[in-house]
C-alpha cells in the first residue's frame, strides 16, 4: 500500500470541429460563371469567393433607373403645373375681389390648384418606390458577388462552375469557412450515467488515430442539457475547447476522449483488487469485520505476520485500478492481500487463511 495520485475519469468518443463555422450562401439564383477559393484556401472578410452571372440583375437594375427617371420626370412636369395653377389661383382671388370674375370661377380654379397638389403628392410617392426599386435591384445585383463573411478557412465547397444555384424558399450552402482553426472544440457522447460528474473548467485528455501517441489536452467549457437518443440509449454532448496551434487537429477527427472528473495527489491508496477478496472459512454472518464493501466504507484484509487481519476504511474516488483512502486505520507500507496460494477446498474460491503465502500488493 502506498501513497500516489489518483486519476477518475469519464471516457466517451468525440469529434473534432472548428469552434465557429459559417456558412456562406447566396440570395440570388442563377449560374456559377466563376470561383476563386477552393478546399482550404484562406480568405478574408469581404474577399470575393464566387460569382453568380449578374446580366440579368444588371438589366433589372437598367430597367428600375429608367423607371426612376421617368418619375422624377414626372415630378418636374407636375412641380411646374403645381406651380402655374398657384399663381392662377392668386390672380383669380384677386379678380374676385374685384368682381371680375365670379365665385364659382374661383372655387373651379381652387379645385384645380388642389388637384396640381395632391398629383405632386403622388408624384413623390412614385419617386421613393423607384428609388427603393432601384436600391432592391442594385442589392440583388450585388448579391452576385458571393464573398467571406468572416477571416477563417474554406473547409467545404459544394458548388462548381456552370452549376445553377436555386435561392427560392431556403439559401444554398456554397462555401463552409471557419473561423479560426487554432482553436478547435471537441463534442463528446457522454453517457446519462456518466454525465452527472461532468462540470465545466474540467481537464480533458485525448488522441486521435492520427496522432495516437500524442496525447491533446483541452477544458470542458459546456455540457449540454439536450439529449441525444441513439436506438434507446441516451448520451448528452459535452464540448471541450483545445488550442491547436500546429494545425495537427483536423475537422471530423475522431477523438477518444478522457474527461478528468476528479484528481487526488498524495494520496494513500489502496488497489480495488483487495476490495473483492474473502479468505475461506472466515466469513461470519453478521460480523461487521468480514462485511463486503459498499459505495462508501470498504474492507481489505492485512498481512500482519502472516496472519490476516481486517481493517475497514471510508474510500474516495478510484480510477478503476487503485481507490482513495479517505479515513481509516491504515498506513503506508502495509501489506494487503488481495488473494490466497495453497490447497483450496473444492468448489471454493480461496484457500484457508492463515500460512506465508499471500500475493498482495
Amino acid at each position: 500500500m502506498t501513497r500516489g495520485s489518483i486519476v477518475q475519469a469519464v471516457a466517451a468518443t468525440g469529434t473534432v470541429n472548428p469552434v465557429t463555422t459559417v456558412q456562406v450562401g447566396t440570395y440570388v439564383s442563377g449560374p456559377i460563371i466563376a470561383i476563386y477559393v477552393d478546399f482550404n484556401s484562406q480568405v478574408n472578410a469581404g474577399e470575393l469567393m464566387a460569382k453568380i452571372d449578374p446580366r440579368p440583375f444588371a438589366a433589372q437594375v437598367a430597367l428600375a433607373q429608367a423607371a426612376l427617371a421617368n418619375a422624377e420626370a414626372q415630378l418636374r412636369k407636375d412641380e411646374a403645373n403645381l406651380s402655374y395653377q398657384r399663381l392662377t389661383y392668386g390672380r383669380d382671388a384677386l379678380l374676385v375681389k374685384q368682381a371680375v370674375i365670379s365665385q364659382d370661377q374661383l372655387d373651379n380654379q381652387r379645385s384645380v390648384f388642389d388637384q396640381a397638389v395632391a398629383q405632386v403628392g403622388l408624384d413623390h410617392a412614385s419617386v421613393q418606390q423607384q428609388r427603393a426599386n432601384l436600391n432592391a435591384a442594385q442589392l440583388n445585383l450585388n448579391y452576385t458577388n458571393i464573398r467571406a463573411p468572416v477571416d477563417g478557412t474554406v473547409v467545404s465547397r459544394n458548388v462548381d462552375v456552370g452549376q445553377t444555384v436555386a435561392a427560392s424558399f431556403q439559401t444554398p450552402t456554397l462555401f463552409l469557412v471557419a473561423k479560426d482553426l487554432t482553436k478547435m472544440q471537441v463534442d463528446s457522447n457522454v453517457s446519462e450515467s456518466d454525465v452527472g460528474g461532468v462540470r465545466v473548467s474540467q481537464p480533458v485528455d485525448f488522441t486521435v488515430g492520427a496522432y495516437s501517441a500524442k496525447i491533446f489536452q483541452g477544458t470542458v467549457v459546456q455540457v449540454r442539457k439536450a439529449p441525444i437518443t441513439v436506438q434507446n440509449v441516451v448520451t448528452y454532448d459535452v464540448v471541450a475547447n483545445v488550442s491547436n496551434p500546429e494545425l495537427l487537429l483536423m475537422p471530423g477527427m475522431t477523438a477518444n476522449v478522457s474527461i478528468i472528473t476528479a484528481r487526488r495527489d498524495n494520496v494513500l491508496r489502496v488497489p480495488l483488487r483487495a476490495l473483492s477478496f474473502v479468505p475461506y472459512r472466515q466469513v461470519t454472518p453478521g460480523n461487521q469485520d468480514f462485511q463486503q464493501s459498499d459505495q462508501h466504507s470498504a474492507r481489505v484484509w492485512l498481512d500482519v505476520n502472516g496472519k490476516l487481519q481486517p481493517r475497514r476504511f471510508i474510500r474516495g474516488v478510484d480510477d478503476g485500478t487503485n481507490v482513495e483512502v479517505v479515513d481509516g486505520d491504515l498506513k503506508p507500507g502495509e501489506t494487503i492481500v488481495i488473494d490466497t496460494i495453497g490447497s483450496r477446498p473444492a468448489g471454493s474460491s480461496h484457500s484457508v487463511a492463515g500460512g506465508p503465502h499471500f500475493p498482495h500488493m
